[in-house]
């Protein structure tokens, strides 16, 4: 049986008695709003033959914001009635002080829909999920007599939200996410390696238990280990790097992306403020970030604020041309909302987030590109990796990259890091591959202890002069 719709404004807190609460809250404030949630999420995890857990997760709740300039008072409960709602007015009400801001107009409507409302977690018999884990334990071991340990993660989650402003307007987004991944670890001569495939979006769980997707994954993830064991130390020094299309994005969205957040760049503290419509990356380089790709992890129909989500193009040619923005950076700095104000839950307020951020793809061969190498590597896929926003300097890991001397591609090394920063990097871009291709929905992101998810993508790029740390040359 389906648990029915979360409609909060029709039962505990009654639409005409939430909406005069919240005017009392933000009576003489910029902006402000009630965001309402109710989310349910799923995670079986099966490891070395069984089944190791099984979770499942539900809450509610909501946060009432009160704007005011450059402050902002936010409280949240998890009892969703009348009293509680009362008790956050009262807190919120708190920043706005004496007034004197002049509520902001509502967000623009939207009848966009980007993806199911279905819940993906009830839409499948628990066992069906549970045979599939089976299966795919089953079959990463018989491909391979090597694999000596597997483990396969699938989960599920549904997010109902409403926001309700002061000028009365409601909305409302309901959000599916689901996502499969297959990890393997196989032994030679001693030796150790591992691979990971994965992958969803926000879509059911039909796809992703088709045997057609799993065993594909099941099999890039043993491709990924075996690779790995025939990899010799990496070198260090300045070389030359082509970065593989997909989810080696993920060093532009950690490098750059957070770089191009509105709030970092209206508080001065990124490397890019103060250069809106300046040189900041080679000709050819155009950066997007699109909310707005149909089932995509990182997508969003609106954002947490209620603004309907967008394709913001943050770099185009290589020169600066916007930022992402919420609602309270966009009007301090005087430039319309980007549909980039995001939160992890009711109990956080939004902030300028990502969504899905990617480069777009240039007219090379990537196999010119890769040609191209006199001494270098070629890096296809990235693991962990941390960023000094204030700066952009990056160091990030990659989980499968080869050594390439003059256009020939070498053997696979382990242990190679890239270090740079991300202003940099950007100029050092000297081509770009025809293949632009986005994630296989894996992302999450981090900022100020709060994760949502996102998506990454970008063609092959090759890059002069990036710092490889690894063993000694």
């Amino acid at each position: 049986m389906e648990d029915a719709a979360f409609r909060p404004f029709e039962t505990n807190l009654p639409a005409d008695d939430a909406l005069q609460v919240l005017k009392s809250a933000l009576s003489g404030a910029d902006d402000g709003e009630i965001f309402a949630e109710r989310r349910k999420s799923e995670s079986l995890v099966f490891d070395d033959g069984r089944l190791r857990s099984a979770s499942y997760d539900a809450s509610e709740g909501f946060g009432l914001r009160a704007v005011n300039g450059e402050v902002a008072g936010y409280a949240h409960s998890t009892d969703v009635s009348m009293a509680a709602l009362n008790r956050a007015s009262e807190t919120a009400r708190l920043a706005v002080g004496d007034g004197g801001g002049t509520l902001a107009d509502a967000p623009s409507a939207t009848n966009r829909k980007l993806y199911t409302d279905a819940d993906p977690i009830g839409a499948m018999p628990f066992a069906v999920k549970i045979e599939t884990l089976r299966e795919i334990d089953a079959f990463a071991r018989d491909l391979d007599q090597r694999v000596v340990q597997v483990s396969a993660v699938l989960a599920a989650s549904l997010q109902e939200v409403e926001i309700l402003r002061a000028d009365g307007v409601l909305v409302r987004d309901v959000r599916p996410m689901t996502r499969l991944n297959v990890s393997v670890i196989v032994e030679q001569d001693g030796r150790r390696e591992s691979g990971s495939a994965g992958g969803g979006g926000r879509i059911g769980l039909d796809g992703l238990v088709d045997p057609r997707d799993w065993q594909a994954k099941a099999r890039e993830a043993l491709r990924i280990a075996v690779v790995n064991l025939d990899a010799v130390p990496a070198p260090a020094g300045v070389m030359e790097v082509a970065l593989g299309p997909g989810w080696p994005g993920i060093l532009l969205h950690e490098a750059i992306g957070h770089g191009l957040e509105g709030d970092f760049n209206r508080k001065g503290s990124s490397a890019f403020a103060g250069l809106m419509g300046q040189r900041v990356a080679a000709k050819g380089v155009t950066v997007l970030d699109d909310g707005t790709l149909p089932d995509r992890r990182g997508s969003i129909t609106i954002d947490d604020e209620g603004t309907p989500s967008q394709a913001t193009t943050l770099i185009e040619d290589g020169i600066l041309v916007g930022y992402m923005q919420d609602r309270q950076n966009a009007r301090l700095m005087g430039v319309t909302p980007t549909g980039n104000g995001r939160r992890q839950s009711y109990a956080h307020a939004p902030m300028p987030r990502m969504t899905n951020t990617y480069m777009l793809g240039g007219e090379a061969n990537p196999s010119d590109l890769i040609a191209d190498i006199k001494d270098g590597i070629w890096a296809v896929g990235f693991g962990g990796g941390q960023v000094d926003i204030t700066n952009g300097k990056f160091v990030f890991s990659c989980t499968e990259a080869y050594r390439v001397i003059n256009g020939k591609i070498g053997a696979p090394v382990k242990g190679a890091t890239l270090i740079g920063d991300g202003a940099t990097a950007l100029h050092r871009i000297r081509a770009l591959g025809n293949d632009m291709a986005l994630d296989p929905g894996m992302g999450n992101c981090g900022k100020a202890g709060q994760w949502v998810p996102v998506g990454v993508g970008q063609p092959t790029v090759l890059m002069d002069g990036l710092t490889v740390g690894g063993a000694a040359a």
